[in-house]
């Protein structure tokens, strides 16, 4: 049989290969210069291949329709991918958070391993030509594949698979194509919103004065002020720029913002608030002790140089404004109403919450095909017979930590071998 897989990102390139394997004719076709650009960027260049947890915690790391995965992640395991890359010759390593790299921590050595499995399979690779348009022909009522027409040229064929991902990254060629492709023969796109994406802020002082400042083991909780409802809660890694906030906790506190009822009301009225505890290994009392040890060996400074010893020097400033001491005052005139208060917003360092960065920011796309137009267990199309979807483009989305990776691997899998 003839497969033609439109697409050259990770799901498309393991449905190419799963296809491959079984004795198809494959052409891969993408539309930019080089295949996998988007997995060049992750995990900052150094690809979080998958992570070490087992399957069943796949989906309750994703949000997004994580059961429509159950039949997928059962067929493709995270073993199965390490298997992958050991056989092409690259071994991997496992580092906090069950994350799992490459040892060289290059991921163009994991794209590596792909394009040299393409070419062993001897898969057809059309690059920098763009599908324009899925060919179908009604067969006794149902639509059926009958082929792609590219900017190029039209391929006839047996199967398509479509794995041209989301909007997130448009540099590295998710564009959207993909939706418009599938709208056009009868599929339901969901509604498209930016996941796993920086938030920015409201407070300009905290932009200009934290910017580039990283905190590591502090624990963040998400909000909703009107309510008094935690919508999310992480303890990790975050850093502020100049907009706003990102890093790990950041970006999968937004997968579940993105989900959350009348978020863009809430973000208008500020009542979306991050808290951050700067200290969160201490209780208050405990702080408190510590804090009455600085303030006894500062006890002849100003307020304003007495807490190097506890937190990073850009912080200070802002911590002081927020407790409103007076940063002149000296320390042993401090009093104990005000140390309370300074306790207080070291555990509960509050952030109004603006809005998501633009989708294109987005580490991945929230939406995506309709999942119940979908076949779970073969990620065939109900409406279009011979049509498969891998990777992004399906409405599944997870968390940050290999969890993304590992949906375009088992998605890839399955399409090709059906």
């Amino acid at each position: 049989m003839k497969v033609v897989v439109i697409g050259g990102g990770p799901a498309g390139m393991m449905a190419a290969i799963s296809a491959s394997e079984i004795g198809n004719q494959v052409i891969l076709i993408e539309k930019m210069k080089m295949l996998g650009r988007k997995l060049l960027i992750t995990g900052k260049g150094r690809c979080n291949v998958t992570s070490s947890l087992e399957m069943e915690e796949f989906i309750k790391n994703t949000p997004g329709n994580g059961m429509f995965l159950y039949s997928a992640f059962q067929k493709y395991t995270n073993k199965d991918i390490i298997e992958f890359l050991r056989k092409q010759g690259l071994e991997v390593k496992e580092e906090r958070g069950n994350r799992i790299f490459p040892v060289t921590d290059k991921s163009q050595d994991v794209l590596n391993c792909f394009i040299n499995k393409l070419k062993s399979q001897k898969v057809q690779i059309l690059l920098q030509e763009k599908v324009e348009k899925i060919l179908t022909k009604k067969e006794e009522e149902e639509e059926k594949i009958l082929g792609v027409k590219t900017n190029k040229q039209t391929i006839y064929c047996d199967k398509v698979i479509l794995a041209t991902g989301g909007k997130s990254y448009p540099l590295t060629g998710s564009t959207g194509d993909g939706y418009e492709l599938v709208k056009e023969i009868g599929h339901t796109i969901t509604n498209i919103k930016p996941s796993l994406v920086p938030l920015e802020i409201y407070d300009g002082e905290i932009k200009n004065k934290l910017q580039g400042l990283s905190l590591r083991n502090v624990k963040i909780k998400l909000f909703d002020k009107e309510k008094n409802k935690t919508i999310y809660e992480d303890f990790g890694e975050m850093i502020f720029t100049h907009f706003g906030v990102s890093g790990p906790t950041i970006l999968s506190s937004s997968a579940h913002l993105v989900r959350y009822k009348k978020v863009e009301e809430l973000f208008k009225n500020k009542k979306i608030i991050l808290e951050i505890d700067l200290k969160p290994a201490l209780t208050e009392e405990k702080l408190d002790a510590r804090i009455l040890r600085d303030f006894e060996e500062e006890k002849n400074r100003q307020f304003k140089n007495s807490l190097d010893k506890l937190l990073p020097q850009k912080i200070i400033s802002i911590v002081i404004r927020n407790s409103k001491i007076n940063p002149e005052k000296q320390v042993n005139a401090i009093t104990r109403n005000e140390r309370h208060e300074l306790i207080r917003n070291l555990k509960h360092f509050q952030i109004e919450i603006k809005d998501f960065r633009p989708i294109e920011e987005a580490i991945i796309t929230s939406g995506g095909i309709k999942i119940k137009e979908i076949n779970p267990k073969t990620m065939e199309s109900k409406k279009v017979k011979d049509l498969y979807f891998a990777g992004e483009i399906i409405d599944v989305d997870s968390y940050t930590g290999g969890f993304n990776l590992q949906i375009a691997y088992s998605t890839g899998y399955v399409a090709g071998r059906n």
